[in-house]
């Protein structure tokens, strides 16, 4: 009992070796010193990280406008052009995946049927096909335009007379309505309401929902009400103020 009790108080009397203390502030000077400013707050935490990229977006966008530094933002930089308006508006009718048997097997694509038109009278009907769906949409749409045809419409955009077609199975009516509206289904409403037309209602008189076909069938309906080549009519085109007035001056 004697002895443990020596061993305790020769542990108690042994004194721990001192170490040399260095104020805090001279540490920090040191590390500011010696470590860039960047790397030091990584290290910190994502609060640090976000006060970084902050600071990297102003030194980048210091001299130039736009948000984050990017030219062309919302508050500054050079504005965008305006995108301009197409020509013809378009409507896809119908995409299907057709397939060709071969020797060696049976390869796959797309077949896109699209419809174009100003909505003033002019309307075209095309179809596409490819491997990819965007060729053949790009396909379709050139034969659209391709295709297209002027129609004779009233001044009120309607029609001038009842017209009947029929193509395989697909079998349309369109007639005019007084102050009633578009009234059409299936493909034909598209293709009315691309060509302009009001105060229209057309009636398939067939059970087939093939809208390639009825789409066909509303497009020979119109090609009765269409100008035939050459005949339609040139639009009128405006002629510059300065023109016209030297061509005054020189007739003086």
């Amino acid at each position: 009992m004697t002895e443990e009790i020596k061993t305790t108080e020769e542990i108690v009397e042994v004194t721990p070796v001192e170490t040399p203390v260095v104020d805090t502030p001279v540490v920090a000077e040191v590390v500011a010193e010696a470590v860039p400013v960047k790397e030091a707050t990584v290290a910190t935490g994502n609060v640090a990280v976000a006060h970084e990229r902050v600071e990297r977006g102003a030194d980048r966008g210091g001299n130039r406008g736009g948000k984050g530094g990017r030219p062309g933002g919302r508050t500054g930089g050079r504005p965008r052009a305006p995108r301009e308006k197409p020509e013809f508006d378009s409507k896809t009718i119908s995409i299907r995946r057709v397939t060709r048997v071969v020797s060696g097997g049976r390869r796959f694509s797309l077949s896109v049927a699209i419809v174009a038109g100003d909505r003033n009278g002019r309307i075209g009907l095309g179809t596409g096909k490819a491997l990819d769906t965007q060729v053949a949409i790009e396909k379709a749409l050139k034969s659209a335009k391709k295709n297209m045809i002027q129609l004779r419409l009233t001044k009120n955009k309607s029609l001038l007379h009842d017209v009947t077609a029929k193509f395989k199975s697909a079998e349309v009516m369109i007639m005019p309505n007084k102050g009633r509206g578009l009234i059409a289904g299936s493909s034909a409403r598209p293709i009315l309401a691309l060509a302009g037309l009001n105060d229209v209602t057309a009636k398939f008189y067939s059970g087939t929902k093939n809208k390639l076909n009825n789409a066909r069938a509303t497009m020979k309906a119109l090609e009765s009400l269409a100008y035939r080549h050459g005949e339609a009519p040139v639009p009128a085109t405006k002629v510059p103020e300065a023109v016209v007035e030297a061509v005054v001056t020189e007739n003086k």
